[in-house]
């Protein structure tokens, strides 16, 4: 196994792939010979020469932060001595550059085809409770009606929130929304629309909003209405049972598929294995005339110039720069520091600064060009790349991705995480350690890219061919464990 790393080589500092060692001599090239100075914990940086105080960190090739002390050769960089470079609102200059992404073969998968000419990857049943004050009997009728599974219908499932009422503006239409958005996705043949009855996102309201409906396949209940909500909930969940129980799989193409990019609990070796892995993923789905979506803005700050000039037309570019600069206002308007970002699982991984896990963080979007860039709750319309407006936050990252049209997430963690979100989210570790302690967890280990003999191309096949694998029907772990999660962005004062 290769122990440590020099990303680009204009970098001043190396990432260590397992622990160093005090005194211990990494050699680079024949000019280049470090001994480091301390012990350097798996995923953490070693300066590779002296570094000044005020001084740029630089990783990836680009800027990660500023030394606040000297920094002595084979020294360990991280947060106690280095801080954000970044400043707040910024002026930016469209300067395009041109992808090496070309047109590749489409190929084909099996998938569910709607009649709105869209692709569900799974054929389940959803019951979507329009205010949280019903969760409960979402989740007692999802429980019975799993008894009645029958024919291509693999699962019922029910998706709490707390939200629907006592909320105003934004909050209120955000919710709304996104409840909208998981009523009409493609991963569900079939979904029972379920209403208390008095909260502000009643069915009068939603309706409208939902626009055409197949009524074999949308139903509602208001429970203020029936005699017993369970019993009057689980005969329609089995209607919607054997209506769309008898849909089958057929050939799609590939650039059908819509797959959402997020990363969470990242460590030192996210940027150097599972992240580019993920963008060289992307490029290949991108060049079948596939859709890629990448979110977490707030995880773009300091790498947002990489995105803002692969944007394919200055317009893009526009609403870039918006999509950056409204969230940092949002930021601003809550009093809140803008640049302050990651975990402290992710610092304990190795990420020091926001520079440092955005520049990771955006390598899943590979290098194909920017296509479209979505508000909160927009659903993609444009195949290539995307950029969608949503926070870091993993639960409310991946239903914003699942609510854009995303038949599956794929999510690199280093640190790893159970969660799950309304479609299949398949896990990818950064280092192996995780993939094999965790294998309840991990569907897929990015680590090996690490080991000698492991080519680039031929793990990205792998990959490439497990997201087939799942979007013809095979399980992730999350599903195997029978989790189902969702969380929508809360912006908004509660009555």
């Amino acid at each position: 196994m290769q122990r440590y790393i020099r990303i680009n080589e204009s970098d001043n500092v190396a990432v260590a792939l397992d622990d160093l060692d005090k005194d211990m001599i990494l050699s680079f090239d024949p000019d280049l010979t470090v001994t480091t100075a301390e012990k350097i914990p798996a995923g953490h940086k070693v300066a590779l020469c002296g570094i000044g105080k005020d001084n740029e960190i630089i990783k990836y090739g680009y800027r990660i932060g500023i030394a606040t002390e000297d920094i002595p050769a084979g020294g360990w960089v991280h947060t106690h001595n280095i801080r954000t470079g970044l400043g707040e609102l910024l002026d930016y200059e469209y300067a395009p550059v041109p992808s090496p992404v070309k047109k590749g073969i489409t190929g084909t998968f099996r998938g569910f085809l709607r009649d709105d000419g869209n692709v569900g990857v799974r054929n389940e049943i959803w019951i979507i409770p329009t205010v949280g004050c019903v969760n409960d009997v979402a989740s007692a009728i999802a429980k019975v009606s799993r008894e009645n599974i029958k024919g291509s219908v693999s699962d019922v499932v029910s998706f709490s929130h707390p939200y629907g009422c006592s909320q105003m503006g934004d909050d209120q239409d955000n919710t709304r929304t996104i409840l909208c958005d998981l009523i009409k996705h493609p991963n569900a043949g079939g979904v029972l629309v379920l209403s208390l009855g008095c909260e502000n996102s009643n069915l009068d309201v939603l309706k409208p909003m939902l626009g055409d409906m197949d009524p074999e396949r949308i139903k509602f209940l208001v429970c203020q209405d029936a005699e017993d909500e369970i019993a009057e909930g689980t005969k329609l969940v089995k209607q919607l049972i054997e209506y769309v129980g008898g849909d089958e799989r057929q050939d799609v193409p590939v650039s059908k598929l819509v797959i959402g990019l997020k990363c969470g609990g990242s460590d030192g070796l996210s940027g150097i294995t599972a992240n580019p892995l993920v963008g060289r993923f992307s490029d290949r789905l991108v060049s079948k005339g596939g859709t890629t979506i990448l979110t977490e803005v707030p995880e773009m700050f300091g790498a947002e110039t990489i995105l803002m000039n692969r944007c394919a037309d200055k317009e893009l570019f526009d609403k870039t720069v918006c999509l950056i600069n409204d969230f940092k206002n949002y930021y601003k308007a809550n009093g809140q520091t803008i640049y302050e970002n990651p975990s402290p699982g992710n610092k304990k991984g190795g990420i020091s600064t926001l520079e440092d896990k955005s520049l990771g963080c955006t390598q899943k979007s590979g290098s194909a060009p920017v296509k479209g860039v979505l508000k909160y709750g927009e659903r993609v319309s444009c195949a290539g790349l995307n950029l969608l407006s949503a926070p870091g936050n993993d639960l409310v990252a991946a239903t914003a991705l699942a609510a854009s049209g995303a038949q599956i997430i794929l999510f690199t963690t280093g640190r790893g995480t159970p969660f799950a979100s309304p479609v299949p989210t398949l896990k990818i570790s950064t280092n192996s350690a995780l993939a094999s302690r965790k294998k309840n967890w991990i569907d897929f280990d990015a680590g090996v890219l690490t080991e000698e003999g492991k080519s680039r191309d031929d793990v990205t096949d792998e990959l490439y061919d497990l997201v087939i694998e799942v979007a013809e029907g095979r399980k992730v772990r999350s599903e195997e464990a029978g989790f189902h999660d969702m969380a929508i962005f809360k912006t908004g004062v509660t009555l």
